[in-house]
């Protein structure tokens, strides 16, 4: 991945935009070090709870409040993998998006994780706020958008979700407190990612992609398992929506943009299949890596998904695995070949052959040996399983990549890692075979 990033940013044609998340939380002192080389220090935007910025993913307000709460619930869905009843999940996502409604309507369009968890958790909060909107509708202050949200959010509230029996409540709650009570038990988190409107310095991507930031996710996840899922997944969203609403503006020349994420099945979501297909023609270029492809099922949970991110993502590289299911996919899409199958049958026919009882065996004369040899052409994998498990050494791949006009056939490279030189020899060979 250094190699990659050191030569993005190093583009004498583009400068590229780009979000990378660090699910370690050491990729970013690399980043740090190719600025600094490359003297782009200045287009680095660290996300993270030791930074200067402030980040509220739920600041939105060009986006519908369906779509807000449909976000909510892909995150929900990445904490409950295993769960096959949606309709946990899909009352979770009304009852986030009427409050989202509600919360606009009060605080001047401005949403905060702290916001929804006091309105769903709390009720003398939520009839404080709905006085708030009363007085704001007897004073004519509302629009006729802003009385039909309010009438719809409040028939909800009152006719569908204060009904609920109290077991059902309190599942749903607890879903939402899910995500919303990291923002409300922590100074630093809340500070961070629930600031004041007017404190707010990273707004979103199009900045990034016209002026070519640099946003890093730089937060462990070993550390901050939950809090860096979510904030993972709404920068990847955002940046997805953006990147693709660029082919909206009808602009002559479209900014190139980089997607880059280490440890890829930490946050991968089923919406990246469809922007994987969709991002080319925004001129995206998508760089993940993954310990094997049942990490990625395992998180998804979804086949289907998998396979379309999978045949998506053109240029693959494969170090030496043995995941089956890994290695069950790359050998079908690297096809079969005719290979030649010899087999040899040696066999002894006598015509006088005795029992010998003293040592239990035969003894024959006159006998006569053959060999037979046949050669048959069968089709088969080209790279069979003992390949990918044993013949790729350390710092070897499987390469399958294109030139930009074709496919080029997959051949073993050997790699060197970026923290050695390259030898002399080898840069001046014409058939130069390392990434």
């Amino acid at each position: 991945m250094y190699p990659l990033l050191n030569q993005l940013m190093n583009s004498n044609y583009y400068k590229f935009g780009m979000l990378i998340l660090d699910v370690k939380g050491n990729f970013f002192n690399q980043v740090l070090k190719y600025a600094e080389i490359h003297n782009r220090t200045s287009d680095i935007i660290e996300i993270s709870l030791n930074s200067n910025t402030r980040y509220n993913p739920l600041d939105k307000p060009n986006l519908n409040a369906s779509v807000l709460a449909n976000r909510l619930k892909t995150i929900l869905e990445l904490f409950s993998p295993n769960n096959s009843e949606s309709y946990w999940l899909d009352k979770v996502q009304d009852i986030l998006t009427e409050s989202i409604k509600l919360c606009r309507l009060y605080n001047d369009g401005y949403v905060t994780f702290t916001e929804l968890h006091n309105l769903i958790n709390q009720e003398n909060y939520y009839k404080s706020k709905i006085n708030t909107l009363r007085n704001l509708f007897l004073s004519g202050k509302m629009s006729s958008e802003d009385i039909y949200n309010l009438y719809s959010s409040l028939y909800f509230f009152e006719n569908e979700f204060i009904n609920l029996d109290e077991r059902t409540k309190s599942i749903l709650k607890s879903e939402i407190t899910r995500i919303t009570c990291l923002f409300v038990s922590d100074y630093k988190i809340s500070k961070t990612f629930c600031p004041k409107k007017s404190e707010i310095n990273f707004k979103g991507f199009e900045e990034v992609i016209n002026a070519g930031k640099i946003v890093v996710l730089n937060m462990n996840i070993a550390e901050y398992k939950n809090l860096s899922k979510i904030i993972a997944a709404y920068l990847k969203l955002d940046f997805q929506s953006q990147v693709l609403s660029e082919l909206s503006k009808n602009k002559n020349i479209i900014n190139p943009t980089v997607f880059m994420c280490d440890e890829y099945h930490e946050y991968v979501t089923t919406s990246d299949a469809d922007f994987f297909a969709q991002s080319r023609e925004s001129k995206c270029i998508n760089i993940v890596s993954t310990q094997s492809y049942s990490s990625i099922l395992n998180t998804l949970q979804n086949e289907s998904a998998v396979k379309v991110i999978i045949q998506n993502l053109v240029n693959k590289l494969w170090l030496r695995t043995d995941d089956v299911y890994t290695i069950e996919n790359a050998q079908k899409q690297l096809g079969k070949e005719d290979k030649t199958k010899i087999s040899k049958n040696i066999s002894e026919n006598a015509t006088e052959t005795n029992y010998n009882y003293f040592t239990n065996s035969l003894s024959s004369r006159k006998s006569n040996l053959s060999e037979t040899i046949s050669t048959q052409i069968q089709t088969d994998y080209i790279y069979d399983v003992n390949f990918f498990t044993q013949k790729l050494e350390c710092f070897s791949c499987l390469a399958f990549i294109s030139n930009g006009n074709a496919i080029l056939p997959p051949c073993k490279i050997d790699l060197i890692p970026y923290f050695k030189n390259i030898p002399e020899d080898i840069k001046k060979s014409n058939n130069l075979k390392i990434i």
